[in-house]
């Protein structure tokens, strides 16, 4: 599998529609064309993007809000069901912990708990799961 990983932020709208598809966050019947037309908003204004490509289409993405420092959370992290278990998410999560080495590490999920615990993550509470920061 020949996946190529870029950095910027800005991501086609059109395909990070596709990809919140088909993982189950977006939906045809209530999606407006002003929100096509914004999707990738929340990604232009994070800290930092990590994307997955195959050829021309995006696999996977991910995103994060940062001080660059002491916290860093995880933000729709997503990959398409059929490139999954393939190793895509955990090297996006492995590029964005990069960034910010000794930063804390915080992601809400209840779904992919399992997933973010097989690499690093511990549980705080139910849903929230972190990697505590070095200067706390």
């Amino acid at each position: 599998m020949n996946i190529e990983y870029q950095s910027s932020k800005n991501l086609p709208n059109d395909k990070l529609f596709r990809l919140f598809l088909a993982v189950g966050w977006a939906s045809e019947e209530t999606t407006t064309h002003e929100m096509l037309e914004k999707f990738n908003i929340g990604f232009l204004n994070s800290t930092f993007v990590y994307s997955a490509w195959s050829g021309d289409e995006l696999v996977g993405c991910v995103r994060v809000l940062s001080d660059l420092h002491f916290r860093s959370i995880i933000y729709d992290l997503a990959v398409l069901p059929e490139y999954q278990k393939n190793g895509i998410g955990k090297e996006l999560i492995r590029r964005c912990r990069e960034k910010c080495e000794e930063s804390e590490w915080i992601v809400q999920t209840d779904k992919a708990k399992g997933f973010y615990e097989k690499i690093g993550f511990h549980e705080n509470n139910s849903f929230l799961l972190t990697i505590p920061c070095k200067w706390f």
